[in-house]
């Protein structure tokens, strides 16, 4: 398994080629690591890229159930492999807290705070065991982006509902968007989650996701330049209290040189 990721990194690395000199300089210091792997999955790193995210409960895939899943990591196809692993997820396994509307409340909120500062959304979807996003990575990498919505979400989370222990998966999936027509699939798949998951209706219907009515765009065209604006104007909990919410604001030369 990890022989073959570190094999298809390397490749898409080969196939990318050299960075003009502008663009190298810009990666140097933002720390931004292009194609890499933590030794599970590929992922690939850039500022401006528009990336689709997924990311898990740590039980969303129980041991008791390991041969329920277990053959799905084994699908040679990644396009299937993906595709078969989500459809897992909508099947609910595990203890679901994100079901929990305070839950789910404090994992928009931690996603939320950001937005139009370091990173802009462009969709999301808090589902009961799984999250999805379309963000587009603007002064922050994607590592630490997904370290900070994920450890400050699991503190505000715990706090929520009175809880302690690992929140998330070790890892994530991530899908960079090569053009709007495949940003056009990703958000519709992503605000149309619950409504494939038989959680809803429609896709409106569904409080914590970029498609409720609660929420209206500043554009129309969301790939282009569309930001994201709470309707009636009400601010979003900021969850401070936790101490990895300053990877989000402070500069990555910062944490580079160790003075987090």
């Amino acid at each position: 398994m990890k022989r073959r990721v570190y094999e298809t990194v390397a490749r898409k690395r080969a196939c990318e080629g050299p960075l003009e000199t502008a663009e190298a300089a810009v990666e140097r210091q933002l720390g931004s690591k292009g194609w890499h792997t933590r030794g599970y999955l590929p992922h690939y790193d850039k500022p401006g890229l528009m990336e689709m995210l997924t990311f898990r409960l740590a039980d969303a895939m129980p041991a008791s159930r390991r041969q329920e899943w277990e053959l799905l990591f084994k699908i040679k196809d990644e396009r299937e492999k993906r595709t078969r692993l989500e459809a897992y997820l909508d099947l609910g396994c595990g203890e679901c807290l994100l079901r929990n509307p305070r839950a789910a409340e404090a994992v928009e909120g931690v996603i939320q705070r950001f937005d139009g500062r370091r990173y802009r959304l462009a969709a999301w979807v808090v589902m009961p065991n799984h999250f999805h996003a379309l963000v587009e990575l603007w002064t922050i990498t994607l590592g630490e982006l997904l370290k900070a919505w994920k450890g400050v979400s699991a503190h505000a989370v715990n706090r929520v509902l009175g809880r302690n222990g690992q929140l998330w998966q070790e890892d994530y999936w991530d899908r960079y968007i090569r053009d709007e027509e495949h940003f056009g699939k990703a958000r519709r798949y992503i605000e149309s989650n619950p409504v494939k998951a038989g959680l809803a209706r429609e896709a409106a219907a569904w409080s914590c996701s970029s498609a409720n009515q609660k929420w209206r765009w500043s554009s129309t065209d969301r790939f282009h330049s569309g930001h994201l604006v709470h309707a009636d104007g009400e601010r979003l909990p900021e969850w401070s209290a936790d101490r990895s919410a300053d990877i989000l604001v402070r500069p990555a030369q910062e944490q580079r040189e160790g003075k987090l």
